[in-house]
């Protein structure tokens, strides 16, 4: 079966560089899977793509050696199951405020006896290259990568509970919705001395409990202040912040040299 590069790299130590997609856009998708990421995560929760969109960006993104990830709306476990059938390689499931939360997440996500996923794996098995459906679910659970959101003070509170739940492999901390839930301003960046320390709580007590850890930056300071800090794995801007940030950028660049009448 295809190994998970991500998870190689993550047990390595080396730092995994993630990109991340809003527009419902298999072009796009490839487009960023092609310039250079170590995974490329779909954002179904605030992106404006649903399932079939989802699917159709697995398979751009399998024409690169990033590997593919995708982020579900909620814990409807329905969901979670398709995009694994569907060939993703890694799972973030936001808000996981709970042990019962990360279990009911890994429940969905593992085969039995680990979990209740259902059989089925259709593009799977291609993606993976399993050669059968079998050899897919023999190795599934070995390769996927499992990763729970942590982004409130409940989740934080709870955080012992969370990482000791068995299959789960990971945290990643949206540092957003972390700094509305302490009362600051929502960031990427976050500055608020109790957010930056629950951030370094999350790391300390994760590799204590042998687990990955990811973050969400704001660019590429931001994310080597995360890679210091300790985190494995650091998500970039996503693709419709570059694409404000390159027009915006051509357009304030081409009128400022534009002669006044």
């Amino acid at each position: 079966m295809r190994k998970n590069n991500v998870r190689a790299k993550l047990q390595a130590g080396d730092p995994v560089i993630n990109a991340w997609c809003s527009l419902p856009c298999a072009y796009a998708a490839e487009i960023m899977a092609h310039q250079g990421y170590d995974s490329v995560t779909i954002d179904l929760q605030h992106g404006a793509m649903g399932f079939e969109a989802a699917f159709a960006m697995l398979q751009a993104i399998s024409t690169t050696v990033a590997v593919p990830f995708a982020r579900v709306p909620s814990h409807e476990s329905g969901l979670m199951m398709k995009l694994l059938d569907a060939g993703a390689y890694g799972l973030i499931c936001p808000l996981v405020n709970t042990r019962a939360d990360a279990e009911a997440f890994v429940a969905a996500c593992r085969y039995p006896p680990i979990g209740q996923r259902s059989y089925g794996p259709n593009r799977a098995t291609l993606y993976a290259q399993a050669g059968a459906s079998a050899a897919y679910a023999a190795a599934a659970d070995r390769e996927i990568v499992l990763l729970a959101q942590i982004e409130t003070r409940e989740a934080i509170e709870n955080l012992p509970d969370i990482l000791s739940v068995p299959g789960l492999d990971g945290v990643y901390v949206g540092p957003g919705d972390l700094s509305l839930s302490f009362g600051s301003p929502p960031s990427m960046a976050p500055k608020d001395p109790e957010v930056l320390a629950a951030m370094a709580r999350v790391v300390t007590q994760a590799k204590a409990a042998g687990l990955f850890t990811a973050c969400h930056t704001d660019g590429v300071e931001t994310a080597l202040c995360r890679f210091e800090d300790g985190f494995g794995m650091c998500t970039l801007p996503n693709d419709v912040r570059l694409l404000i940030d390159g027009a915006r950028g051509q357009v304030m660049a081409l009128r400022a040299q534009i002669p006044a009448k």
